[in-house]
Parts: C-alpha cells; structure tokens; sequence
C-alpha cells in the first residue's frame, strides 16, 4: 500500500466514519436555544474556513487537500498566510461546533483528540515531507508563519 492510499483511508476514517459513528450515539438536543445557534454559527466558521483552504490549494497550489492530489506549488497565500495549517483548523473548529450544538462532552472530546492527532501529524509527517518537497521555499515560510497561532 502507497503512503497516499493510506492517508487517504486514515483521513476518511477521522473525518466521515468516526463522526458518523458519533452522530449515531448522540441525542438531539431536546430544544433549539442559544447553545445551538452558537454551534451553527461556530460550524459555519469552520466551514467557510475549510472552503477557503480548499479553493486556496485549487487556484493558488494547483491542487487539492487529498493527499493523491496534492498541491504542486506551496500555498502561503490566502487563509495560509496567517497560519500554517488553518484547514486542520476549520476542522477542528467544525467539531468544537458540533460538540456546542449537542452539548456533547464526546463531540468535545473527539475535538480535541483531533486537535492532538493532527499536531502529532503535522509535526512528525507533513512537516517534514513539505521541507522535502519545498525545500527552502517552505523553510523560509515556516520561518515567517506559525504553525497554529494565526499570525495577523
């Protein structure tokens, strides 16, 4: 098996089945009040956040997030020229919403396991397979740019 086809499977696994298998656990909230729309308005920042990162790597990369597909030039435009990894951002903001919206301690812990994994996965695979790829380029913008704290 590619290194690609497992990413893809393991990013499948995070991002559709584990939150699928969560959703099927967890109760509606008995009324729409304040929490919810809280938690709508926090998914819609995740999401328009992860659009941004997507159409980014689309017209500025010339490619997509998928790893088979991945950008041939090195994006640090966009919502990248803030932070180094807003998608894993919007994604993870999305799961706070969702945990917000149910006011569910497991969609809040699965938020922050992903927070942590993707860290993990940042620091000790794509970090390194960019400084590869890129080379300098990437040195310097990692230079200038944080990892996670965005930079205004």
């Amino acid at each position: 098996m590619t290194n690609r086809f497992v990413l893809v499977l393991l990013f499948g696994f995070v991002l559709i089945y584990l939150p699928a298998r969560l959703f099927s656990i967890v109760a509606w909230p008995a009324g729409i009040g304040i929490l919810q729309f809280a938690g709508i308005a926090i998914c819609a920042i995740g999401a328009a956040m992860a659009l941004w990162c997507v159409s980014s790597f689309a017209f500025i990369g010339r490619g997509t997030p998928a790893p088979f597909a991945a950008p041939r030039r090195l994006v640090t435009r966009g919502p990248y020229r803030f932070v180094r990894n807003p998608m894993y951002i919007s994604v993870g903001t999305f799961f706070v919403g969702t945990a917000v919206f149910y006011q569910s301690p497991l969609f809040l812990a699965y938020a922050v396991l992903f927070f942590v994994s993707s860290h993990l996965f940042v620091v000790l695979y794509e970090e390194p397979m960019l400084r590869r790829t890129f080379g300098d380029e990437y040195v310097a913008y990692s230079g200038r740019v944080k990892r996670w704290s965005p930079k205004l």
